[in-house]
């Protein structure tokens, strides 16, 4: 097992499930410790990336829309709404702790293009003692010029690799990375640590996940595969508890840690 307590500069990423209720309206009791929990581990010295879902959960749940639509128009609509809402939220929430957050879009081509100057804005933040909070900038990004990255799993661990990050940590609605299906083979069991993401590892991933997300576990693989090969340390985490935020910090086995290449375990 790493040693994550150590870990100093570290990408959460957020999952719709856990920030919003199934009506696309904001958890407010999870939201405020979540919030709690990561302006004291900003404040123990902390470098926090987040790289936030809920943009499109949001602006659903702020216009009263109960599907979300086809099209890309009003996808794009719906999300401009959100990402104003969400942010307002995290400004207001962790202002109350005195810390202070930046808003960070990004598009594919930004990601193959502007690459330095994402890393040179997000290292300054960081030296600023701000939390970046990254979306991708769903607004603008166009399928069919294959400027969209596509869901956030993906996005949180190119900006792990981007930001040299110790450890990324994808909250969301799962406990972690099951043996099997758990929804069909109850006597199934969190696998604690993967050492290699080979072709078993990857038969373990079940479909997509919530009707206001756009992940489900083979998103998460992926996004694995890409940290580690970066040789970034990834964690699989359910996000209904953010205090346990604080047993993994502690060393305590939580959720599925994948370790990176080159660690000496794979």
């Amino acid at each position: 097992m790493p040693d994550i307590a150590s870990k100093k500069r570290i990408v959460i990423k957020l999952g719709t499930s856990t920030l919003t209720h199934k009506t696309g309206k904001l958890n407010i009791r999870r939201m405020n410790n979540l919030v709690q929990v990561l302006a004291d581990l900003h404040n123990a010295g902390k470098e926090l990336i987040l790289v936030s879902s809920g943009a499109v959960g949001m602006g659903m749940g702020k216009l009263n829309i109960t599907k979300k639509p086809d099209d890309t128009p009003s996808k794009q609509a719906i999300a401009a709404v959100g990402q104003c809402e969400l942010m307002h939220i995290y400004d207001d929430m962790f202002s109350k702790y005195s810390v202070t957050v930046a808003q960070i879009l990004l598009t594919k081509h930004i990601l193959t293009n502007g690459l330095s100057n994402v890393q040179n804005t997000l290292g300054k933040l960081l030296e600023m003692g701000v939390i970046p909070v990254v979306n991708e900038n769903d607004t603008v990004a166009i399928d069919e010029l294959e400027l969209k990255i596509g869901e956030n799993d993906s996005l949180a661990a190119m900006v792990a690799t981007i930001a040299d990050a110790d450890i990324l940590i994808i909250l969301s609605d799962i406990d972690g990375l099951f043996s099997a299906d758990p929804h069909s083979h109850p006597e199934a069991e969190v696998i604690p640590v993967v050492e290699k993401i080979d072709s078993k590892i990857m038969e373990m991933a079940g479909g997509a996940g919530s009707s206001l997300g756009t992940g489900g576990m083979t998103t998460k693989l992926n996004a694995a595969k890409i940290a580690t090969d970066a040789g970034i340390d990834m964690v699989i985490m359910n996000g209904k508890d953010p205090y346990k935020l604080y047993d993994l910090f502690d060393n305590k086995a939580t959720g599925t840690v994948f370790l990176a290449k080159g660690s000496g375990n794979n």
